[in-house]
């Protein structure tokens, strides 16, 4: 497999949005940096499913300038790479050949512009981009010094379960103050939580200094059910202190009188929603005891979609419900320890991957895709490729046979050795 063409610090490969449905891979120019910025060389990104409503929105999107016809957005927004040149403003800090990942929640100054959604020369699928002065007046420019760039890749959505559990609140009667974050010692409850960004609350929330006494995550996919619990064996979760069930609540001929069963009739005080399904929602809103927090963290891409919620429970036990769609800067550094610390492992989430070739496409076909999180090598040629297949690959290329082999050798998941070998074998200069 022949690398993208080879580009110098002036040029880039990228892939950019021009309207709705309309992304293409694309080699510009770049303009000379200014003394605030930092031009960087990006190694990966992943792909997450508000880059997929971007795409299909185009102009309809929040984040995507009126004009995005003639000045095209690089998609992408779950980055990592290194620092290839930095302008005067910013020597002190930052040098060429650091390492770096960023917080993409800009929010500066008021706009709604972030990198992936909203800049010709910023964004994460792009095998070279300019950082603006707004990311370093923000903070949101980090050093990264972990061993693997898909790892700071995955920070910027595994955050995004991060903040959730940190955005859960709960009350005291007669009290007006809010006690931030899931109940220590409680039950949690993640629902539809089989998926990538399910399994990486259920990794914090095992691993994190505020751990639940009791965790039940639900689905209907059993083969994903038994990933899971595959990835995390209920005898582990309980040497944590944490009693962890898996639930196929499609198998169930009432799911919320079954999950209120199984935690003796309390109900969850808190409750993590991942599915953007009516009927999902209902089940989250129901398992829910007093003084139960239910985060509705999964989008949906209807601005009409609704759910019923009991407002008996909202008066009568307290329940409330909130929703978050990222984490912050905090959140994304305490994800970066947490992975260095080896208390977390993102990879979890990792079920494709594929060079810059297969970004676009990747993106658009995005919910048609199973699995996980797929992760896009800006570098090298390579059609998405599930973890699964590398291996009926390597019977025509012996590279995948290798690739293959260490991925097994870590219960299937990707690892820094695989993408060290995959650097180091798939890129040709």
């Amino acid at each position: 497999m022949a690398r993208i063409k080879t580009v110098d610090i002036t040029t880039t490969t990228a892939v950019r949005l021009h309207a709705a449905n309309d992304l293409r891979l694309e080699e510009f120019e770049l303009p000379e940096i200014k003394d605030d910025e930092i031009l960087v060389k990006v190694v990966s990104d992943s792909v997450c499913m508000s880059t997929y409503k971007c795409a299909i929105l185009g102009t309809a999107h929040k984040r995507v300038h009126d004009d995005v016809a003639e000045h095209p957005a690089i998609m992408g927004h779950e980055m990592a790479g290194d620092i290839v040149k930095v302008g005067k403003n910013h020597q002190d800090q930052f040098k060429p050949g650091m390492k770096f990942t960023l917080q993409p929640a800009l929010n500066y100054k008021g706009t709604m512009w972030s990198p992936g959604y909203s800049y010709e020369f910023f964004g994460g699928n792009a095998t070279y981009c300019i950082i603006p002065a707004e990311v370093m007046e923000l903070g949101c420019m980090l050093e990264y010094k972990g061993r693997a760039y898909y790892e700071a890749s995955l920070a910027e959505p595994f955050s995004c379960s991060v903040g959730a559990f940190h955005a859960a609140y709960h009350t005291k009667m007669g009290v007006y103050t809010h006690e931030m974050g899931i109940r220590e010692g409680g039950k949690l409850a993640i629902m539809a939580g089989a998926g990538p960004m399910g399994l990486g609350a259920l990794s914090y929330a095992m691993n994190c200094d505020r751990r639940p006494g009791m965790i039940v995550v639900t689905d209907v996919n059993q083969d994903r059910l038994d990933r899971a619990e595959e990835l995390f064996p209920l005898e582990e979760a309980k040497e944590k202190g944490i009693d962890l069930h898996f639930v196929n609540t499609g198998n169930v001929e009432d799911p919320v009188a079954f999950l209120r069963e199984m935690t003796g009739g309390t109900g969850f005080d808190d409750v993590l929603c991942y599915a953007p399904v009516g009927q999902v929602v209902e089940q989250s809103s129901g398992v829910l005891g007093r003084d139960g927090c239910l985060n509705f963290f999964a989008g949906p891409t209807d601005p009409d979609f609704s759910a019923k919620l009991n407002f008996y429970d909202v008066h009568y036990n307290s329940t409330h419900v909130m929703g978050t769609t990222g984490g912050n800067t905090a959140d994304m550094i305490e994800c970066l320890e947490l992975t260095a610390a080896g208390r977390i492992n993102p990879a979890v989430m990792v079920t494709h991957i594929g060079g810059l070739n297969a970004a676009a496409e990747t993106i658009l076909d995005l919910p048609k895709i199973p699995g996980g999180k797929k992760l896009i090598y800006n570098h090298l040629e390579m059609p998405l490729t599930a973890l699964t297949d590398l291996r009926e690959k390597g019977k025509e290329d012996e590279r995948h046979t290798a690739l293959a082999d260490i991925v097994d050798a870590h219960k299937g998941l990707w690892c820094p050795e695989a993408e060290e070998y995959l650097l180091a074998n798939f890129i040709t200069e």
